[in-house]
């Protein structure tokens, strides 16, 4: 066997001296035109490897594709909820699959192995192997089946509790079921993509491979937007069951109605980002969990905005922040302008955490049987908007899309509704034609 061996620099990862090599096997030792045969196929290898590490085709590293995730995620500037997800993603999905396979071979083949991975994900999440097995709630061993019994309460009697129908008292049983394959979106296969590939583009950046193959691996193709808002009458039964609850619930539905505003975007709001006299609301802040907890950060297109309030949510607003002085005086406190409007707290000290606002929304649309989620109150904003005719750019700005293009791609169906009002209206605004000759009628006589 003749073992060809071709120098290609050194690592940009490690520093170390990188050697591509390959052999050309001799079928019959010892035999004289075997022996040529192999020569002239080393010959062949020397002129492709060099070739290989001129052009720089090849990866010119030893490293690893969780190597470069790991130096391209400490680098890469991100803010903590998105760091959040990406390490998620990557701990979850990408290193079991990725991690191992060094770059030189990812570069080579890589858009059969993204797209067969890709194709699990759609098909499910765990990648499992199709067959039918048990998805055990926790590690080591356990009882798959435990009853949770529900007892009188009380002291139990001397003897203890006696046999009891578990349905009739309401027993909770927790057991391990059979694993049922969830797949994941279009959307999110994306996500797990542009994570991909944007670690793909450092390497090209940095000199270790040299060239990006993501961009010519096939996506699942991205489900346009469909929104499904609640009617006008099912937003009125929402906004009285959630006055009904209490005023602060409701002012909360009403405002993220009428705002269009994001679930941490009006939880974020304080009294000082509010001027009832002008009648305009400040978004200038998102209310987010991040590793560490909740915390406070800029709006997720990291621009904020002035939203315009008609006067009955003026009015609303401003019993509102009545109801929360007087509520802070009986403390022996004062509202001031970083008061919360939302809060869970009776000294109003900590904005509402958004999720529980979610389930809370949720529990409340259950008992209505509307099928709708607290996220679609966005949704009706800007459906009711465009259907009454206002304009593309005014609806993106109050949304705080970053221009029109993202509102028109969700709204799409209800822009025709706007449009239809523009043609209307322009139609009012031109002069009347003079009849003309051939628009005369004709005398029969």
């Amino acid at each position: 066997m003749l073992q060809v061996r071709v120098s290609a620099g050194k690592d940009p990862a490690t520093g170390e001296r990188l050697v591509l090599v390959e052999s050309a096997r001799i079928e019959k030792p010892g035999n004289e035109r075997s022996e040529r045969a192999a020569q002239k196929d080393a010959e062949k290898i020397l002129t492709r490897l060099q070739g290989e590490a001129d052009s720089l085709k090849v990866a010119r590293t030893k490293s690893t594709f969780g190597a470069l995730l790991d130096r391209w995620l400490i680098q890469h500037e991100l803010d903590a909820t998105t760091r959040m997800n990406y390490e998620w993603i990557i701990r979850d999905h990408i290193r079991p699959v990725l991690g191992d396979v060094p770059l030189l071979l990812l570069t080579r083949d890589a858009s059969e192995r993204l797209e067969r991975f890709y194709a699990d994900l759609r098909r499910c999440r765990v990648r499992c192997n199709g067959k039918p097995f048990i998805e055990h709630r926790v590690d080591g061993p356990h009882q798959c089946r435990t009853v949770k019994h529900r007892y009188p309460p009380g002291r139990p009697p001397a003897g203890g509790h006696g046999d009891h129908d578990c349905k009739a008292a309401g027993c909770t049983v927790i057991e391990c079921g059979p694993h049922k394959c969830k797949p994941y979106s279009a959307s999110t296969v994306r996500q797990v993509h542009a994570i991909i590939s944007g670690a793909l583009s450092a390497a090209v950046r940095w000199g270790w491979i040299a060239y990006n193959p993501a961009p010519s691996v096939r996506l699942p193709a991205k489900r346009r937007p469909q929104p499904k808002p609640p009617s006008v009458e099912d937003m009125a039964r929402i906004i009285e069951a959630a006055n009904e609850a209490s005023t602060e619930w409701g002012t909360y539905v009403w405002l993220s109605a009428v705002t269009g505003a994001r679930r941490g975007e009006v939880v974020a709001l304080q009294w000082e980002d509010v001027d009832l006299k002008a009648g305009v609301v400040v978004l200038d802040e998102n209310y987010v969990r991040g590793p560490d907890g909740m915390f406070l950060k800029d709006t997720k297109t990291h621009q904020g905005r002035r939203v315009s309030l008609d006067p009955e949510t003026v009015t609303l607003l401003r019993q509102h922040k009545d109801a929360a002085a007087k509520q802070l005086r009986l403390l022996g406190l004062e509202l001031t302008g970083k008061t919360w409007l939302f809060s869970a707290r009776a000294d109003l000290s900590v904005p509402r955490d958004p999720s529980s606002l979610t389930r809370r929304y949720s529990r409340l649309v259950e008992k209505l049987d509307i099928q709708t989620q607290l996220k679609e109150l966005r949704h009706y904003s800007a459906t009711e908007l465009l259907t009454a005719g206002v304009d593309l750019r005014t609806v993106a700005g109050r949304l705080g899309h970053g221009d029109g293009t993202t509102t028109l791609r969700h709204y799409a169906a209800w822009v025709g509704a706007a449009d239809k009002a523009a043609a209307a209206t322009i139609a009012s605004r031109m002069p009347k034609r003079r009849p003309t000759e051939s628009s005369q009628p004709v005398d029969p006589n």
